[in-house]
């Protein structure tokens, strides 16, 4: 018995022991909870219950510098629907009219809508696509429509809202509007002036608290967001839609016709760089084009002959050769080193002058006149190209601007056939809005400005940032150079190369370029040809300048020069801009005084201010003027003839009497 009651007395106290220990362990746990993992625990706490929600931002519209809409965001919706949701009844009642109401909004037959509502039902789908893209009208459609106005608990409509980015215009200028979006490692990127420009268009996100409450919602647990969102700014572009729509479409058609590969325009304001048109168009495997690379600011090629005009300026400026200095063409052919320089006209031109040679575009007269003159000193030439900005990009705001390359003496890739290669075009890098640039400051009389996309910053009506002028070189060259190299591109289209674009009726200055892209193939590959027109408009005082560049026209048309293909393109847009545009004449002395209407004037409205208890004396006015006093007083009148008070037949001075009839007699 004293045996058992000791087993007793060991199991209670191993018992005993044993809930110590637990309560030692549960105090140390609570110890360790509030004092040590506290914080952990009410913060994971407070993330399963409360939490912060993005409010996001309006994003800022991009607009044309006429006010077009270029880029806004709009709401796309997705409608889903769980099928768990509605009751039998509710769904047996509503679902035959809700198919009918989906039928009528998205044109699928209603019995397609009834048979896959019901299939989503019987298998218990809860999240059954409806629609999708639908806009914020259609959206509230359907959450009007039977069962569906329920709600989301007894009418299983689910609603997905995303924000999306739409063109307003459509796909022209898409590139140069260009985007902002996620790559799939997560990582920003984009394009063109949305993106360059997002730090004002995104705006700042806003945060708002909200406490979980019954079947997985979120409510708002103050009146106030914690964080107010900021909407963007609006962003206003240089872009002139009907400059645009004229220069996209003038290159479309000429691309079309080539068959080529790809081309660009783009159209500058010649005073402050603005550009009002940029058109970028690839060719895809179907034979469509579209806007699928900025080839404008990223395209840096070998130009051909529209790099002359560097040479030009360069021998002026030293004053090395004249316009009016003799050249021998050489039979059309010259050799450097083993390499032979051609001109395009077989037999070459002769001995002709300098400018002469620049307006039929001879590369061996080109190539003669820097060579004989800068072969003793390279360096002197290329630091005249480096001066004109032709080594260095233009620091544009849009990313992915081609980088212009320009061989320099001393450097391991210099050769003997540098400088010749160089004079006509070759061996030398650049891209099309470069190349322009530099026309633009010869058509701005020596002022170099830098291109630009964006005019200001704007909320509302209030302007954040504005974007002025911004020159590169006050003076490229000196004045008498200038006045040569205007007339020379003048006589360019008057009787040079394009001359086929020449109209007495419209003046032109310009310079056309025809460059092969693949002459160092040796493997039979069929040479293809880069053809150009860089110039101005009108050519006395220009207001816009303009290149146009074409890749790869199809070779069997037997014609790939810039005067036939890029060339009419220049003219298209030319012609259209001045003759098509909307008039901008001004009324002038529109406040100049009349004092004979004045006295007139003055006369009528002292008699109609007065209270009138007589007939007044009425000849000599106005029938218009006698007309409507007479109405004022409440008298009958009758109107014979035109001009002014002849006679009339009640007379000055008798009494009023609203019932009489007058009849006023005009001459």
């Amino acid at each position: 018995m004293a045996i058992e009651d000791k087993h007793i007395s060991y199991r209670i106290f191993l018992v005993a022991f044993m809930m110590l220990i637990m309560a030692i362990a549960v105090a140390v746990k609570l110890t360790n909870i509030q004092w040590v993992e506290g914080d952990y625990y009410r913060r994971l706490a407070k993330e399963r219950t409360v939490r912060n929600f993005v409010i996001p931002a309006n994003k800022g519209n991009v607009y044309s510098s006429d006010g077009s809409l270029l880029a806004t965001s709009i709401p796309d919706y997705t409608i889903r629907f769980d099928a768990m949701a509605p009751k039998n009844e509710a769904f047996a009642k509503n679902v035959n009219a809700l198919a009918d109401s989906l039928s009528r909004l998205l044109g699928k037959p209603s019995s397609t809508f009834q048979s896959e509502l019901r299939k989503a039902r019987a298998n218990k789908n809860r999240y059954f696509l409806v629609a999708r893209d639908l806009s914020f009208t259609q959206y509230l459609k359907i959450k009007s429509y039977p069962l569906f106005n329920l709600g989301a608990y007894k009418g299983g409509i689910i609603v997905e809202q995303k924000t999306v980015r739409e063109h307003p215009i459509g796909k022209i200028a898409e590139r140069t509007i260009g985007y902002e979006r996620l790559t799939p490692g997560g990582d920003a990127d984009g394009k063109g002036i949305e993106w360059a420009y997002r730090k004002y268009l995104n705006g700042k996100d806003g945060k708002i608290l909200k406490q979980k409450i019954a079947k997985g919602q979120w409510k708002p647990i103050r009146d106030i967001n914690e964080v107010d969102p900021q909407d963007g700014f609006d962003v206003m572009s240089t872009i002139d839609v009907y400059i645009q729509d004229i220069a996209h479409h003038a290159l479309l058609k000429q691309l079309e016709l080539y068959e080529a590969d790809h081309g660009c325009v783009v159209v500058m304001e010649t005073k402050t760089g603005n550009i009002k048109a940029i058109a970028n168009l690839g060719r895809d495997a179907d034979g469509s084009y579209y806007e699928t690379t900025n080839y404008a600011i990223a395209e840096s090629h070998e130009p051909g002959s529209t790099y002359k005009l560097a040479d030009l300026m360069a021998l002026l400026e030293d004053k090395k050769a004249d316009t009016s200095s003799v050249f021998d063409s050489q039979g059309g052919i010259i050799t450097y080193s083993g390499k032979k320089v051609r001109d395009s006209h077989e037999g070459g031109y002769g001995k002709i002058s300098l400018a002469r040679g620049f307006e039929v575009s001879s590369n061996t007269v080109m190539v003669q006149a820097v060579y004989n003159n800068y072969k003793n000193d390279p360096a002197q030439f290329v630091n005249h190209l480096n001066s004109y900005g032709l080594n260095k990009p233009l620091g544009l705001s849009i990313q992915g601007e081609g980088k212009p390359y320009i061989p320099q003496p001393g450097d391991k890739n210099w050769s003997a056939i540098s400088l010749p290669w160089m004079a006509f075009g070759y061996g030398v890098s650049i891209t099309p809005l470069q190349t322009l640039t530099f026309y633009n400051s010869v058509a701005n009389n020596g002022e170099m400005v830098k291109p630009q996309f964006v005019t200001e910053i704007k909320e509302w009506n209030k302007t954040i940032k504005k974007y002025n002028k911004e020159v590169i070189n006050p003076k490229v060259c000196s004045p008498e150079t200038i006045l040569k190299l205007q007339a020379v591109l003048k006589n360019v289209v008057k009787k040079g190369t394009g001359s086929k674009l020449y109209s007495k009726d419209f003046s032109m200055a310009g310079k056309t370029g025809t460059a092969q892209a693949n002459y160092n193939r040796k493997d039979g590959v069929e040479k293809h040809y880069i053809s150009s027109f860089v110039g101005y408009f009108p050519a006395d005082q220009p207001k816009y300048s303009c290149i146009v560049v074409v890749h790869e026209p199809n070779t069997s048309k037997n014609n790939y020069y810039g005067a036939d293909v890029a060339g009419p393109v220049f003219k298209r847009i030319a012609q259209k801009i001045f003759t098509d545009a909307p008039s901008t004449n001004e009324i002038k002395n529109l406040n100049k005084r009349n004092t004979v209407q004045e006295t007139n004037y003055a006369n009528y409205y002292t008699k109609v201010q007065q209270k009138q208890k007589v007939i007044p004396n009425l000849k000599g006015m106005s029938g218009m003027d006698a007309v409507a006093l007479l109405g004022n007083l409440g008298v009958k009148v009758k109107v014979i003839g035109i001009g002014k008070v002849k006679s009339q037949s009640v007379q000055a001075g008798q009494n009023l009497d609203k019932n009489t009839i007058l009849i006023l007699e005009l001459s």
